[in-house]
């Protein structure tokens, strides 16, 4: 532990915490009718600014959006970078379906490339659902036929409204369902994993 300051050379030993705790971000009623989301104000840090690749402490800029969200009563938010592309959600990253294509924002637009998202994109390729990558605006997003949202805590969680309307058919859809099922037998098995 070193004094007060920024130079990490100061802190010749790093200190690791650990949170032994069970974790649920949404109730089980999210996963069985959908989630509530809209759009913050609060725009993503720039990757020029924080690479998104990096999954830091700093969780500010989700913070001003998630209290955005909060007096609009909605489960999550989508976050758009400063090009106005949608970058990812507070807490999660967003998968949206759309004539039978399945799409997500890439690394580059400011989403987290983590691990739940790898291993729904390498799910996409084992159930014939390729997902690709793609700059999107709120548009692509409001048209959509399904929508949702990955994440550590989250796993796989539906969205049946954005923005205040409603998505396809304002319930969990089939492609999304498929990504539920699989996802939780992922998580369930002992056997290999699908990605490296």
């Amino acid at each position: 532990m070193g004094d007060l300051g920024l130079n990490p050379i100061k802190c010749p030993k790093a200190t690791v915490f650990c949170i032994a705790t069970g974790i649920s971000i949404y109730p089980e009623k999210a996963y069985l009718e959908g989630l509530k989301i809209v759009t913050a104000a609060t725009q993503r840090i720039s990757p020029a600014s924080l690479s998104p690749a990096i999954k830091s402490l700093n969780y500010l800029n989700q913070i001003l959006a998630r209290i955005e969200g909060n007096l609009a009563g909605a489960d999550e938010l989508i976050v758009l970078n400063h090009e106005g592309y949608v970058a990812e959600c507070t807490a999660d990253n967003i998968f949206v379906v759309k004539k039978g294509r399945i799409f997500t924002p890439p690394v580059s637009a400011g989403a987290l490339g983590g691990i739940t998202r790898r291993a729904v994109m390498d799910l996409g390729e084992k159930l014939g659902l390729p997902i690709e990558e793609s700059n999107m605006t709120r548009y692509d997003l409001w048209v959509a036929d399904e929508m949702f949202l990955t994440g550590t805590a989250a796993e796989v969680v539906p969205v049946r409204e954005l923005d205040g309307r409603v998505i396809g058919e304002g319930k969990p859809g089939v492609v999304t369902g498929r990504f539920m099922a699989a996802y939780r037998d992922l998580t369930n098995s002992t056997g290999t994993p699908i990605f490296g």
